[in-house]
Order: structure tokens, then C-alpha cells, then sequence
């Protein structure tokens, strides 16, 4: 990458030695970065959106969902603060965090209670991973406050001791439109979930996926702060009883991947219904619900769309290629930023490589990073629910994040711990070397180059000098530059 210049400006940048990926990678990169940082971040009316007196001005700002959405949601707030966020931009990722968050009658903190109480597990994630980015142990304190809280009250009120999960929609299907009939009741004008008769009982792969990761989060929470062992043994066993029963209740032996849902109360009570939901494919692989064997045929047989991953596979009899419904056969870049990640993480550097080039494609086409793409032909395209045509909204944040978590989780590998950040990259057969530059790390800025390809790591410099793996302590400060070389 000797022709290749240095950003002066401090931007973080992606760079790729072969010119074309630098048109298709970098640019994207590039247009990701402005969309959180100048876009998305925006000032905040802290008498609406600071219930917990956590919130913090300067710098008075959060992430919003995106330009057609003026406020941070549940799940928003959390997986932007998860993808990028809270590396990019600390104490704005704070914020947004603690926007969502509000204070009981005693003084308790909770993760706030609204209609969509499925989000809520979501916010151990995107706040444990905020501490281990950024070190923050005043917030790891509330923090774990908070998710205890709200773990307790959604296992008194959202668990079934029958069937060992969590009831509750899928994580990114709010809209009937990803749910077959029944459970939606087609004439039904209403486009949301819970509108639908039984839908707030059905038990989602995402969903309790996610309440694994939750539980995890919360256990290492407990440990960080020195909590008596007996917590952290407690939610270390609330996550794999949860995973045992993902495992024993969704798999789909004969199709060798998980099926999306068991029914709620009704006729079809308990049974399983096997569509391909990609978020809780992902999920599965992320939060290590899937064994190795389950996710090495996940890998192999999960469909892909001529533009990416979607969310639901195949068609419900109601929507088709010429007209899919919103949450089911459509691209949203956030699924298919932790569909490639998992990829990543599973060893297929093939597959990684094919989502995130996609989405940069998507994202060049239409100008920037949309809410939604039409899987097949992919324009920006809400897709149709409940019998209305819907908007893709520009700007979308977690679009944006989506794209970063590609580049920052997945091709380079990052893994943060509370000491250190390693890295695993993937790097994909015949992209060249690629370069990150301006990549902020607690106290310290860093170069990182990969060379070669493939996921296997022949040799790591620090500063010309040989390192036994790809680690950056949390103490480091300065100025260093990472060289990794794969084979």
C-alpha cells in the first residue's frame, strides 16, 4: 500500500490498496462515518429524554434512528452504541444509551417501559460492550443496575416456564408484514404486531438469542464490578437454559438451520414454524448458541437474495418479488451487518466478503445507507405491509453502523475485552491489502494494516516490532501502528 496517502484530517478512514475497493469499501466507509457522526448526531430536549439525570452536556447530543426519525429508540440506541458508536463517539453513545432509560418510583433504573417490551434485552448488550470500548466504570455501575432490573421484570412477565423461552416478536419484525397468517389476520388494517391476535405469546429465535447475549452481558457485568460469584453463576445459568431450549425447541433437524417462531395460544400452540429468520440465524452465532456443528450448516445452506441477506426466507402466500412485504424478503442492512459478522466469525470469509461488498454496492447506488432495499432489484424500497406501499428512509443510522461493524467486527476482526483489543480478521480472497488510519482506542490512535488473506494469522508487528498475537492493551497511549499479515 505504498501509493496509498494518509488522512491528515484525524478521520478514521478505511483504505484498500487495489483502487477499485477503494472505490467501492473506502467510499462507503467514508459516507458511513459522516452519517453517524454529522448527520445522526444531534441535540436532545433533556426534560423528554432525560428521566435518569445520567445524561451528560457537554456534548448535549445522541445518536437519532435516522433522517426520517428524530429520537433514539430501544433497539436503535443500543445496536448503533454496539456497532460503532461507542468507539466513534463515547460519550454521545452514553447518552443514546441512557436516553432509553428511565428511573422507577424508588429510584431504580430500568430500561424504559413502552408496547415493544421484546427491545428491552437488547440494552445489556449495547451497554456492556459501551464499558469494554471505552472503560467507563462509573457507567458500568448504572449499567448493570439497569439491566438487572430489567431482566428481572421480563422474566416475571415475558418468560414461559413451559417451554424455557421468552415470549415476545422477533427482534427486527415489529411490522406484521414478517410474520405468515396466522398469526397476522389478513383483514386487519393495523400494521403492527400486537394488533394481531396471539402475537405477543410466540417465542422468536432472535429474541431469545438476544436474551442469551443479555445474560452474558449482564454475568461479565457482574464480575467487572466484583459482584459475589453467585450472580454471575446466576446469569451464566438463565443464558444456557435459554440456549438449551433455543437448541432442543427451534432446530430444524431436516433443513439443518433453526426454524423463526413457536406459535402462541390457539390452534397451531406450540408448534414451529420454519421460515429462515437471519437476525436470530446471526444471533445464534454470535451469542454461541449454535454449537460448532450447527454452525457450520447454518453457514452453508442460510439463503441469500441477489443483494444480500433478508429478513425472513422464503415468501409468506401474501407477497411475492413483485411485491415483498416490508419485514420479510427485504435487505435492511442492520440483519446484514450481523448476518457478516457472523460469517466472519464462522470461519467463511467467502460469505463475509459477498455481504459487505453488497452493501457497499446498495449504498453507492442509492446515495447513502437507506432503512430498506428490495432484495432483488435493490433500490431503496419500503415494501408493502397491511396493504400500503412503504417509504425506505434515507440516512438510516444503524444502516450506516451496520456497514461499520462490517469493516471494524468483521474484516478486521475487533474484539474488545475490559484489558485489551484484539483483533481476528477475515479478509477476503483477492481484495488486497486494506488499512485502517485514525482508529481511536481509549488513549491511543492506531494504524492497522492486513495483508495476505484468509483468517489465519501468520505474523503481527507492533511498530516494526514482532508481537506473539494482535492484542493493544487498554493502557497504551500514542500514536502506533499495527501491521497483519494472513495466510
Amino acid at each position: 500500500m505504498h501509493g496509498t496517502s494518509w488522512p491528515t484530517d484525524g478521520a478514521t478512514r478505511l483504505q484498500c490498496a487495489a483502487a477499485g475497493r477503494q472505490v467501492e469499501l473506502g467510499t462507503a466507509y467514508d459516507w458511513a462515518v459522516r452519517n453517524l457522526l454529522q448527520i445522526n448526531t444531534v441535540p436532545y430536549d433533556p426534560a423528554v429524554y432525560d428521566r435518569t439525570g445520567l445524561m451528560a452536556a457537554p456534548p448535549g447530543t445522541f445518536f437519532r434512528a435516522g433522517g426520517g426519525y428524530g429520537q433514539p429508540w430501544t433497539r436503535d440506541a443500543s445496536v448503533n452504541a454496539w456497532n460503532a458508536g461507542s468507539l466513534f463517539a463515547p460519550e454521545v453513545a452514553r447518552n443514546t444509551l441512557w436516553s432509553v432509560v428511565e428511573r422507577r418510583p424508588d429510584g431504580g433504573l430500568i430500561v424504559q417501559q413502552d408496547n415493544q417490551w421484546w427491545d428491552q434485552a437488547i440494552w445489556a448488550i449495547g451497554a456492556f460492550s459501551h464499558y469494554v470500548v471505552t472503560g467507563d466504570r462509573v457507567f458500568l455501575s448504572d449499567a448493570y443496575q439497569t439491566v438487572c432490573n430489567t431482566l428481572t421484570y421480563l422474566r416475571r412477565t415475558r418468560f414461559s416456564t413451559d417451554d424455557g423461552l421468552f415470549q415476545g416478536p422477533a427482534v427486527m419484525q415489529d411490522g406484521i408484514s414478517g410474520y405468515p397468517s396466522p398469526p397476522c389476520q389478513p383483514d386487519s388494517p393495523s400494521s403492527f404486531v400486537l394488533d394481531h391476535p396471539d402475537t405477543g405469546e410466540i417465542m422468536c429465535l432472535s429474541t431469545n438469542c438476544l436474551y442469551v447475549g443479555a445474560y452474558t452481558a449482564a454475568a461479565a457485568m457482574a464480575d467487572c464490578l466484583g459482584q459475589p460469584l453467585s450472580e454471575s453463576r446466576a446469569h451464566r445459568a438463565a443464558a444456557r437454559a435459554v440456549a438449551r431450549a433455543v437448541n432442543a425447541r427451534l432446530w430444524v433437524p431436516e433443513q439443518n438451520r433453526y426454524g423463526y417462531f413457536l406459535h402462541g395460544p390457539g390452534p397451531l400452540r406450540g408448534r414451529l414454524d420454519t421460515h429462515e429468520e437471519s437476525l436470530g440465524a446471526a444471533f445464534a452465532v454470535l451469542f454461541r448458541v449454535a454449537d460448532r456443528q450447527r454452525l457450520a450448516l447454518l453457514l452453508a445452506g442460510h439463503h441469500r437474495q441477489p443483494y444480500g441477506t433478508v429478513n425472513v426466507w422464503p415468501h409468506f402466500g401474501r407477497f411475492s418479488d413483485a411485491r415483498p412485504g416490508r419485514h420479510e424478503v427485504m435487505v435492511w442492512p442492520m440483519v446484514q451487518g450481523m448476518w457478516a459478522h457472523a460469517t466472519a466469525l464462522g470461519g467463511r470469509t467467502d460469505l463475509f466478503g459477498q455481504e459487505m461488498a453488497s452493501l457497499a454496492r446498495l449504498a453507492r447506488a442509492s446515495g447513502g445507507f437507506f432503512e430498506v432495499y428490495d432484495s432483488v432489484s435493490g433500490r431503496a424500497d419500503g415494501g408493502w405491509q397491511a396493504g400500503v406501499h412503504g417509504v425506505s428512509e434515507p440516512d438510516q443510522t444503524w444502516s450506516a453502523t451496520g456497514y461499520l461493524r462490517m469493516v471494524h467486527h468483521g474484516l478486521f476482526g475487533m474484539r474488545f475485552t475490559p484489558d485489551c483489543l484484539e483483533f481476528a480478521p477475515a479478509l477476503p480472497t483477492s481484495w488486497g491489502s486494506v488499512r485502517l488510519t485514525g482508529l481511536h482506542y481509549r488513549g491511543t490512535t492506531l494504524t492497522v494494516t492486513l495483508t495476505g488473506q484468509g483468517n489465519r494469522i501468520q505474523s503481527t508487528c507492533l511498530d516494526g516490532h514482532p508481537l506473539p498475537r494482535p492484542v493493544i492493551p487498554a493502557d497504551l497511549t500514542g500514536y502506533h501502528s499495527l501491521l497483519i499479515t494472513l495466510a
